[in-house]
């Protein structure tokens, strides 16, 4: 089952499918070694690492398992960075929530507007009961921004990352349909 997907607008974002035309971007955006530094992979350091992730987003829509978006600002078009759903289950209504923002993006919000752009399409279209996210426990940022879009810490995944050598702990997030408060601008599709 195809999963088409969406194009949705806040009043600062535009959440949109990727094209190739992506590719430079999203070797810069992985290639940061500030942006990575809790990732759960090294840095990309060939070109050919953004290929396959736009195959793999194409993959997810096929498959019908998830969607990923680019996120760009609506003034001016920049990119942003990408959030998107992985894991689609519609039997147990649950999705897997992730993203990744340029350094120059950090602090400005966008991140926040995205996810709740992303999660009110994911439970108003999908019909979630659940969303999960991960993050690395010493990247504190990121965990501020789960719980403002709404999640809450159930628990920690002790040593489940070795990058390059380095073992750390992922916080594991959870969001319910019955929690879940759409923002006050909500973003508009198309």
């Amino acid at each position: 089952m195809t999963l088409v997907t969406p194009e949705l607008r806040t009043d600062r974002l535009r959440l949109r499918p990727f094209t190739d035309a992506d590719g430079d971007r999203l070797f810069a955006l992985h290639g940061n070694t500030r942006v990575m530094r809790y990732w759960d992979s090294p840095p990309w350091t060939e070109r050919a690492r953004a290929e396959r992730f736009l195959v793999n987003c194409r993959t997810l829509e096929d498959e019908g398992t998830g969607a990923r978006l680019a996120i760009g600002r609506a003034s001016d078009g920049a990119f942003v960075g990408w959030c998107g759903l992985a894991e689609w289950n519609p039997v147990h209504r649950s999705a897997s929530f992730g993203y990744c923002l340029g350094e120059a993006m950090w602090g400005h919000g966008y991140a926040t507007e995205a996810a709740h752009a992303l999660l009110g399409w994911a439970f108003d279209t999908l019909d979630l009961n659940r969303v999960r996210a991960e993050v690395d426990t010493r990247n504190p940022a990121s965990a501020r921004v789960l719980e403002k879009a709404g999640f809450v810490r159930e628990g920690t995944l002790r040593e489940d990352c070795v990058v390059d050598g380095v073992v750390s702990d992922s916080w594991v997030y959870g969001l319910l349909r019955r929690e879940w408060q759409p923002s006050t601008a909500p973003a508009s599709l198309g």
